[in-house]
C-alpha cells in the first residue's frame, strides 16, 4: 500500500513498445537462454520486495542503476593504484635500470670473453652480465649514498652528503622550470637564469664588505633579484608582443653566457693577478655555512630548497595566485574569460621561475664554488628540465628528482673508478629516464598495466550472459 492508502499497481509493459531486439521473433532459442540460478532469483526477489514487505516494482532492481552487494567493481582499488603516475614513474626509472645495465654489460671485457662460448656454456655469459651490471651499481650506490669501505661513520656517509650537494642546485632550478609547466609554459632559460644570479651575487659577496648575517642576507637576495629580473623580461616580453617564450629563453640564455665571459675579462670581475676568467673569492661572511661542518660540502642551501619546495607546493595548491597559474595553464582563453589577467600571471610566473632558478645560482657561487666562473651554471639549468619532466612539475616530485639525479652525477665518478665504466653510461640512464616518463602508455604495456577495456554485451543479452558467450 502507498502512503495515501491506494493500492499500488503494477505497471504491464505495451507490447507495441517492446524494442526490436526484444520482440517475440528476434528472441533466443530457449537453447541460448541462460537460466537462472535460483539462488540468484531468490535473492533479487527478495531485495525488490523488500523481504515480501511490498509488491514487486515495474522496474526489478537488477536493472536498476548501482551493483549489487557482491558484484565486482571494474576497476579494482588495486588497480588503480598500479596504474597510477606514481607507480608509473617508479617502473620507468626501474625499466631504464634495466636497460643501462644492459647497456653496462655489453662494455665489460669478461661479457665479450664469455660471449664467444655463449651457446657451449651460456651459464657463464649470464653470470658474466649480471656481475657486469650489478658491480657498476652497487659502485653508483657506494658513490651516493653509502660507503661502508669509508673511514668511519663521517667517511662512510660522505657520499650522501655529496649527493644532496649536487642536488641542491637540481631542485631549486627544476622548482623554477616546474612552476612554469604547471602555467603552460615552457622555461628553458634556468642556465641563463642561474648566470645572472651568480654574477650579481657573488659581486655583493666579493666586492662587499659588510657585516656577519646582513652580506649573506644581500647576497642570497641579490641573486634571487638577479634571477627573477631575467625571467621576468621573457614573461613581459611574451605578454606583451606575444613571442614564443622558448625562443626567448634560448636567446637570454646565450646572453648570459657571453656576459659573464665578458665580465671575467674586465677588472671589475677578474681576481688580481689571474689570467684565467675567474673572480675574486667571496668574503667569508658572504658564504653558506656548512650544514655538518667543514668536512663535507653540504651547505644550508640544502635547506633553503626544502623551503623553496613547500613554498612552492603552498603557492600552487593554497594560494589564489597558484589557482591562476594552474588555470592559465589549463586553458589560457578560458581564465581570460574567467577575469583573470592572463600578461600580469604570465609575467609573475616566469618571475618567480627565475627567482628559484636564481637561488641555484647562489647555492653554485656561496656554496659550493665560493667563485665565480664561465661555467657556473654547468648543465644545471638543462638538467632542471630534465628533473621537472621526472617529477611530473610537482613541488615534491621534482624534490625527488633532483635528490636521485644529484646520487646519479656523485655516484658516477666512483663507478668508473671501482669498474671501468664509462661515465656517460650514467647520461644515457637519464636520457631513457626521460624517454619513458615521457611515454607511460610504453611503460604500462611493458609490465602489463593498461586498464582493461570492457566488452560490450550483444543487444538483448545480460552482461553475464555475454561473458560466457550464451552458451547455457
Amino acid at each position: 500500500m502507498s502512503e495515501n492508502n491506494e493500492p499500488r499497481r503494477t505497471a504491464v509493459p505495451d507490447p507495441d513498445r517492446i524494442p526490436a531486439a526484444q520482440s517475440p521473433e528476434s528472441l533466443a532459442t530457449d537453447a541460448e537462454i541462460e537460466t537462472p540460478d535460483v539462488e540468484d532469483t531468490a535473492f533479487v526477489t527478495s531485495l525488490d520486495t523488500a523481504g515480501g514487505a511490498m509488491q514487486p516494482s515495474a522496474v526489478p532492481v537488477s536493472a536498476q542503476s548501482g551493483t549489487l552487494p557482491g558484484a565486482e567493481e571494474p576497476d579494482s582499488v588495486l588497480r588503480k593504484i598500479f596504474t597510477g603516475n606514481g607507480v608509473v614513474t617508479i617502473l620507468a626509472v626501474l625499466l631504464a635500470l634495466i636497460l643501462g645495465g644492459l647497456l653496462i654489460a655489453s662494455t665489460d671485457k669478461v661479457v665479450a670473453a664469455t660471449s664467444s662460448y655463449f651457446f657451449a656454456r651460456p651459464g657463464d655469459f649470464l653470470s658474466a652480465v649480471w656481475s657486469a651490471a650489478t658491480g657498476s651499481y652497487v659502485a653508483l650506490f657506494q658513490g651516493s649514498v653509502f660507503n661502508p669501505r669509508g673511514s668511519g661513520v663521517g667517511g662512510q656517509f660522505a657520499p650522501l652528503m655529496e649527493t644532496l650537494t649536487i642536488a641542491t642546485p637540481l631542485i631549486t632550478a627544476g622548482l623554477g622550470v616546474a612552476l612554469a609547466f604547471r602555467a603552460g609554459l615552457f622555461n628553458i632559460g634556468a642556465q641563463g637564469q642561474i648566470i645572472m644570479a651568480g654574477i650579481l651575487a657573488s659581486w655583493v659577496g666579493f666586492a662587499l664588505h659588510l657585516p656577519v648575517g646582513l652580506h649573506l642576507l644581500l647576497v642570497l637576495l641579490a641573486g634571487v633579484i638577479g634571477g627573477a629580473v631575467w625571467g621576468g623580461l621573457v614573461g613581459v616580453l611574451k605578454a606583451r608582443t606575444g613571442a614564443h617564450e622558448v625562443i626567448l629563453t634560448i636567446m637570454f640564455n646565450y646572453i648570459a653566457l657571453y656576459f659573464v665571459r665578458y665580465l671575467l675579462d674586465s677588472e671589475a670581475f677578474q681576481r688580481p693577478g689571474e689570467t684565467t676568467p675567474i673572480s675574486p673569492i667571496l668574503d667569508p661572511t658572504a658564504v653558506y655555512p656548512q650544514i655538518f661542518g667543514s668536512q663535507y660540502r653540504l651547505h644550508i642551501g640544502f635547506l633553503l630548497a626544502i623551503a623553496a619546495t613547500v613554498f612552492v607546493s603552498w603557492l600552487l595548491n593554497r594560494s589564489t595566485i597558484g589557482f591562476e597559474f594552474r588555470a592559465v595553464g589549463a586553458n589560457p582563453k578560458a581564465a581570460l574569460t574567467a577575469g583573470i589577467n592572463v600578461p600580469r600571471a604570465t609575467i609573475l610566473v616566469m618571475a618567480i621561475a627565475g627567482a628559484l632558478a636564481g637561488l641555484a645560482g647562489v647555492a653554485q657561487v656561496a656554496g659550493t664554488e665560493k667563485v665565480l666562473t664561465d661555467g657556473v651554471a654547468a648543465t644545471y639549468g638543462f638538467d632542471a628540465i630534465t628533473v621537472a619532466l621526472l617529477g611530473r612539475s610537482t613541488p615534491w616530485g621534482t624534490f625527488a628528482a633532483g635528490v636521485l639525479f644529484g646520487a646519479f652525477r656523485a655516484g658516477a665518478v666512483q663507478m668508473q673508478i671501482q669498474t671501468g665504466t664509462p661515465i656517460d653510461i650514467v647520461l644515457v640512464v637519464q636520457s631513457l629516464i626521460v624517454l619513458f616518463i615521457a611515454a607511460p602508455p610504453l611503460v604500462r604495456a611493458i609490465f602489463g598495466l593498461n586498464p582493461r577495456k570492457k566488452k560490450a554485451a550483444p543487444a538483448g543479452k545480460s552482461p553475464k550472459a555475454a561473458t560466457t558467450g550464451g552458451a547455457a
